[in-house]
């Protein structure tokens, strides 16, 4: 196995590129700014300058890994074009070019409520919209996927119980963006997480339960 990262400075990509790493599996880094990239990386992944919005430049990037886990997002700002560009042409690229260089299985960080288009978050320029149609369009695309919808992300990690339900059943909650980066991970080696998408959030009075089970019980 030979993972693909995009988003890998955000805090979210960031902590996969980690795991990954501590896990030794090799780990490519989809990067704008090697220099920032350089200082928050560790030095096993390789780095690789890129934007998903050219992909041109990625098939080159991903043509030798065999899987790929986008955690983009675009940045809060007053272009109202950003969430598009990013989160649904950017995703849409890395997708076709998974396609063509025969990515084994595609994991994407989405985001819970994707489905509710009447979410305050879509005040923000449509972002849980276009999320929701990047999601469908890796459906549609003919390649493994696994898309984790996180709650509310925090920076703080804990040890809370994991609680993982399927697609439009949990609107509340939060976890650790830590806690996001071991699912994705585990994805890639659970049958059972294949071609589904997963809502999770940690609860403190939920059963304590291993991924591979949590997974399983999906449906």
């Amino acid at each position: 196995m030979k993972a693909f990262v995009a988003g890998a400075t955000g805090e979210t990509g960031r902590r996969i590129v980690r795991q990954l790493v501590l896990r030794e599996i090799p780990v490519v880094a989809l990067v704008r700014d090697l220099e920032k990239a350089k200082s928050i990386l560790p030095p096993e992944a390789e780095l690789v300058v890129g934007d998903v919005s050219q992909p041109d430049g990625l098939k080159a990037a991903i043509a030798n890994c065999t899987v790929l886990l986008s955690a983009t997002g675009a940045a809060p700002s007053f272009n109202p074009f950003g969430p598009y560009q990013v989160d649904y042409e950017g995703t849409k690229n890395l997708i076709d070019v998974a396609k063509q260089t025969g990515i084994q299985q595609f994991v994407m960080v989405s985001s819970m409520c994707t489905s509710q288009f009447f979410h305050p978050l879509n005040l923000f320029w449509l972002i849980l919209f276009w999320k929701k149609q990047a999601e469908e369009y890796l459906q549609k695309s003919g390649l493994t996927y696994t898309i984790v919808r996180p709650g509310g992300l925090k920076n703080e990690d804990n040890d809370l119980p994991l609680v993982m339900s399927s697609a439009d059943t949990l609107s509340e909650g939060s976890l650790p963006r830590t806690r996001v980066a071991e699912v994705c991970i585990e994805a890639l080696v659970q049958p059972s997480a294949q071609n589904k998408i997963v809502e999770i959030v940690t609860q403190a009075d939920a059963p304590n339960l291993p991924l591979s089970e949590l997974f399983a019980n999906v449906s």
